[in-house]
């Protein structure tokens, strides 16, 4: 059985296919049955539309692939940053049952950082989350994105 590093490593994949279309490296990928089911990563940018997180992009894929958009027969969720109010609340529509994070985001994360979507009584949502894994890896991928991107700016 495959490991949660194994999994992290493939969203960090996907991350790096972001930056190499000059979006934020943010990479996800879903699994079912311990393999990767879908994928997505970043393409905000590429499609000039702000829903197109990596998140979004890779529950769009499972939906297509699965052909329904319940994806609660144990799909697990990897991605390498922690999801925001509205990657969050797709988790939670879709009825994912865990997800795993490389880093947590304060400012904006949605999934016990900032605030907790995915937990929230109020919601009666009850999602499993683990955080930090291969977090070094996937914080050094937007570290150096945003410091080649400061670098830029100041030319």
């Amino acid at each position: 059985m495959e490991t949660d590093e194994y999994f992290m490593r493939h969203a960090i994949k996907e991350a790096r296919k972001a930056l190499k279309n000059e979006e934020v490296p943010v990479g996800c990928v879903i699994v079912k049955d311990g393999k990767i089911f879908a994928k997505g990563y970043n393409k905000k940018e590429q499609k000039k539309c702000a829903v197109y997180h990596a998140e979004i992009v890779a529950i769009e894929n499972a939906c297509k692939k699965l052909g329904d958009w319940r994806l609660n027969e144990d799909f697990t969720m990897y991605v390498t940053m922690e999801p925001c109010a509205m990657c969050a609340g797709a988790i939670v529509n879709h009825r994912i049952k865990k997800v795993v994070i490389g880093i947590t985001e304060q400012n904006f994360g949605a999934c016990g950082s900032g605030i907790d979507i995915l937990n929230n009584q109020n919601l009666n949502t009850k999602t499993e989350v683990i955080t930090g894994v291969m977090q070094d890896d996937c914080k050094k991928l937007l570290q150096d994105f945003f410091k080649q991107r400061r670098d830029i700016d100041k030319k």
